[in-house]
């Protein structure tokens, strides 16, 4: 039996309104709340919020230590397709790219995130 059930994730952001309207884009989620230097999005079963800090510092990537805050595989049924339409939405793809069957990039405020080929999570 589960103790607890995630509800919401929440993100240091260097700006709560730009990365909730990317995340939405992206994952098509609606914008629950966004004002006073926080944003929240709801998706189907959980929420994203989005929190400004005025000396936010993105994770490093690619990061020589292996660590990491966090990072969110995202399953896509085209893996060029999405990287060219998150890149369009604002994200970087860094030339550090680890593997061959999914791809890194960076949210608007540096967050890593990974698309992976949909198939493969059966």
């Amino acid at each position: 039996m589960a103790i607890a059930a995630l509800k919401m994730l929440s993100l240091d952001s260097s700006d709560a309104s730009r990365d909730a309207a990317f995340w939405s884009a992206v994952l098509g989620w609606d914008v629950a709340h966004d004002g006073d230097g926080y944003a929240m999005l709801t998706g189907p079963d959980n929420a994203i919020g989005f929190g400004t800090l005025p000396d936010h510092e993105p994770p490093a990537w690619p990061n020589e230590h292996g660590t990491k805050q966090f990072h969110l595989d995202l399953a896509v049924d085209d893996i060029d397709a999405a990287a060219e339409e998150c890149v369009a939405l604002g994200a970087t793809l860094p030339d550090e790219q680890p593997g061959e069957t999914w791809r890194v990039l960076l949210d608007p405020s540096g967050h890593p995130f990974c698309l992976t080929q949909a198939a493969n999570w059966g």
